[in-house]
Order: C-alpha cells, then sequence, then structure tokens
C-alpha cells in the first residue's frame, strides 16, 4: 500500500451503488492507503468505516462524498487534519470549505475520485 497519498472518504458507504463506495475500491485497487468516515459502521473490502471525528494522522488527500450543508459540522476536523489537499467530487462543490482549506494552505480541487484514478491523475 501507498501511504504517500493516504485518503481519507468523508461520506463513506456500505452500499455499493453508492460512488464513495466505488471510491474506496478504486482506491485499494490502486494502493492506495484509504481510511473512511461515514454515518454507519462497516466495511468495504478490508477499509473499516469509522464514525464521528476518529484522529488521524498523515492524511494527504480527504476526499468529500457529502453535500456542502452536511459538511459544515465537519470544517474544523477537516482542517484539524491537515490534508495537503480536499477533493470535492460532483455534488459537494462548497465555496466556503475551499476559501477555508485555501487560506490554511490546502489544495482544493473540483473533481472526481474516479476519473483522476482512472486517468492517471490522482
Amino acid at each position: 500500500m501507498d501511504s504517500s497519498k493516504r485518503t481519507l472518504v468523508i461520506g463513506a458507504s456500505t452500499n455499493p451503488e453508492r460512488y464513495a463506495n466505488m471510491a474506496i475500491k478504486m482506491l485499494i485497487g490502486h494502493h492506495i492507503e484509504t481510511v473512511a468516515i461515514g454515518l454507519k459502521k462497516g466495511f468495504v473490502g478490508e477499509v473499516e468505516i469509522q464514525t464521528g471525528a476518529p484522529i488521524l494522522e498523515n492524511i494527504h488527500t480527504i476526499t468529500l462524498y457529502l453535500g456542502p450543508e452536511r459538511q459544515k459540522p465537519l470544517y474544523e476536523y477537516i482542517l484539524l487534519l491537515k490534508p495537503k489537499r480536499i477533493i470535492f467530487n460532483p455534488g459537494t462543490e462548497n465555496t466556503e470549505l475551499m476559501q477555508l482549506a485555501s487560506e490554511a494552505g490546502i489544495e482544493t480541487l473540483e473533481a472526481c475520485t474516479l476519473v483522476m484514478l482512472r486517468t492517471g491523475n490522482y
């Protein structure tokens, strides 16, 4: 597993039809160390979905699968993790969080994690 791009998936789901679930599987398939947070505990393959705001270290990328309103309570937590970048997947775009992240020196991207992985741009 490549821990240099250790990725946190926020909005993880055990439902295989959800994009967050597909992203976890694809990240693992690309040998990227992956951790996940969701509303309910569970597993996607070997990846445990945690709940709440667990203390995590060395997060390179946060990829969001939560709408802007549901991101608000997580602003402080997300910034505390000090990721190198945050990927706002389609439907998660949030100018307020993007501004806060930019001010904290965090790169923000409006992109699709699945497409980035498929095209080798992750």
